[in-house]
């Protein structure tokens, strides 16, 4: 079978690119589509296996590189550009606008769902808040994004068989597109991360610096525990802001190869987490690693997490809220096997079995 892997788009190593990893290890013969991809070279060889993707118009317009969300309009008619009608098989991998793409009725389309667009449905009304545009900017944008949630229902008619990354994600898919979805959980590969019994005196949170992933309500969680000590690992648009507001008491060491990142993360008291996550690798990458976990209870970290057992979870995003479990976490104990084993039962490895005709 001819087969294409879609992507939304390619310039970190994140979460979901380390799906498109899996999907590769698996079948090493997709062709890859993107609207962008501005991958280096490292990143490219583990991703991609060194290929590089087909990509949009967007490519190719002045500043996409440094931002490409800014041509945030032109992404549905970008998608749609692509000609994938040699396929029988295309995978989107998708968190915005690769579910999108246009397939006919002898083809079988199978979206790996991430998430519905983030910005334009949940964090609708924080992105806005937080991007300040004005009135006449934030008129547009509110146009642009009504626009975007119109074509995003549409287009979910185009996906046969929906997998959700999570069962909090499959309950956005059947809230949002009225579709059902199986769950398959994305890849951990838990045995890379080695138990560490023997705990430093700190607290650690690593994420990208982008407004959603709430590192800077950590941060400000922390001045507030100024005996604390806080360890704050990651690059990203709001570094700045977040190293302003950060106390003597934490410590913010920009990005981590990934060794350093182990280190990190398996000699943690804890490690601490204020997202609402679709899923969320990094706790339980921290619970392979013995390392019990401070968590909003809410999204895919409810399904990760056993609440005083392998971690902590609090019901409210808040600094009070995470001032509050901290200093419970540290009337409990555990137990660093208890947590590893968990993350070991919580990674479920379901293989997609390929038909051998096309799909009708």
């Amino acid at each position: 079978m001819k087969k294409a892997l879609i992507h939304d788009w390619y310039y970190v190593n994140g979460g979901a690119e380390k799906v498109i990893h899996s999907f590769n290890n698996i079948w090493n013969d997709f062709d890859h589509y993107a609207l962008v991809d501005f991958l280096d070279k490292e990143d490219r060889e583990y991703i991609l296996n060194g290929s590089t993707a087909n990509t949009s118009f967007i490519q190719k317009l002045p500043t996409a590189k440094s931002n490409h969300r800014k041509f945030l309009q032109l992404f549905p008619y970008a998608v749609e550009q692509f000609n994938l009608n040699k396929y029988d098989l295309v995978l989107s991998s998708s968190a915005s606008i690769a579910k999108g793409v246009l397939t006919n009725q002898n083809q079988l389309h199978i979206c790996y769902c991430h998430s519905p667009m983030r910005y334009a449905w949940d964090l609708y009304y924080q992105y806005l808040e937080e991007s300040n545009f004005g009135f006449f900017k934030g008129m547009y944008a509110k146009r642009v994004l009504h626009k975007m949630r119109n074509w995003d229902v549409i287009n979910s008619n185009r996906v046969d068989v929906f997998i959700a990354n999570s069962n909090y994600i499959k309950g956005r898919i059947k809230k949002i597109y009225n579709r059902d979805a199986k769950v398959i959980y994305p890849p951990v590969d838990v045995n890379k991360f080695t138990l560490e019994t023997k705990k430093e005196d700190y607290y650690f949170t690593a994420s990208r610096m982008v407004p959603y992933k709430k590192i800077d309500l950590i941060v400000k969680s922390f001045n507030k525990l100024p005996n604390k000590k806080l360890i704050v690992a990651g690059s990203g648009p709001d570094f700045k802001k977040i190293k302003a507001i950060a106390g003597e008491n934490i410590e913010l060491v920009g990005f981590l190869e990934e060794k350093e990142l182990k280190s990190y993360i398996s000699k943690a008291k804890a490690f601490v987490f204020a997202a609402e996550e679709d899923f969320g690798i990094l706790p339980v990458e921290a619970q392979a690693c013995g390392t019990p976990v401070i968590a909003y209870n809410k999204g895919g970290t409810r399904e990760t997490i056993i609440n005083k057992k392998t971690g902590l979870l609090y019901n409210v995003q808040s600094e009070n809220s995470i001032v509050n479990a901290v200093n419970e976490f540290e009337k409990l104990i555990f137990n660093p096997n208890e947590v590893r084993e968990n993350a070991l039962r919580s990674v479920s490895y379901t293989h997609l079995t390929l038909p051998t005709t096309p799909y009708v």
